[in-house]
């Protein structure tokens, strides 16, 4: 499988194109930076760009079997870049003929009418007190995800680790509290979703097991 990667020189975008690699797929990694890619593979092709300003995010999708976004926000980046990036990558996409979009994002975005525990209430809260332009930034992404015509698929995680994985993860429409997962572990969850062609017009999360 051809796996186009936005964000892959992030600190989850590594562990992706790595565990991609040693599945044996291809990969096109989107980055501004390629130097923060400190390995090679005869498999992997860099595409030096910017998804918010849309530089190489056609060259990346074009021949594609299936799109992954693990673009975060920084300090100093744009507080709609998740948005803006997005919508470059779906209409890439479709003009494209790609179909299949795993986009990530935090566990703060909600579905509707979705059931929240306290726990969850209260992260919600600190989020929209610390981090309002973020999670406003993500809802508006994944709003507009879902009203593309594209296979998507959003993946909410919690609070993202370094470091090892442990190799396993629980995904689903699962209790969240205040946990915490490995950056490898949600790099692994995004891989077996697109392997398996899972969740799609879905919104699960992804949780240490």
């Amino acid at each position: 499988m051809k796996l186009a990667v936005f964000g892959a020189t992030g600190r989850t975008g590594v562990p992706l194109c790595e565990q991609a690699l040693e599945r044996g797929h291809s990969v096109v990694a989107h980055t501004r930076s390629p130097e923060k890619l400190a390995f090679e593979h005869d498999r992997l092709t860099v595409v030096v760009g910017d998804a918010y300003s849309g530089e190489g995010v056609r060259e990346t999708v074009t021949g594609a079997d299936a799109v992954v976004s693990v673009l975060g926000q920084t300090a100093d980046g744009p507080d709609d870049l998740l948005t803006v990036a997005g919508d470059n990558i779906v209409a890439a996409m479709t003009d494209a003929g790609v179909s299949r979009l795993v986009t990530l994002v935090g566990a703060g975005v909600r579905t509707e009418g979705e059931s929240v525990p306290l726990s969850g209430r209260v992260v919600g809260t600190m989020l929209k007190l610390l981090a309002r332009s973020v999670l406003e930034d993500a809802r508006a992404h994944v709003s507009r995800v879902r009203r593309s015509d594209l296979d998507w698929t959003v993946l909410r995680a919690p609070r993202l680790t370094d470091g090892r994985g442990t190799g396993s993860y629980s995904v689903g429409d699962i209790d969240l509290g205040f946990a915490s997962v490995a950056r490898a572990d949600v790099a692994t969850c995004i891989l077996d979703i697109v392997d398996d062609g899972l969740y799609i017009h879905e919104l699960p999360k992804v949780g240490p097991s």
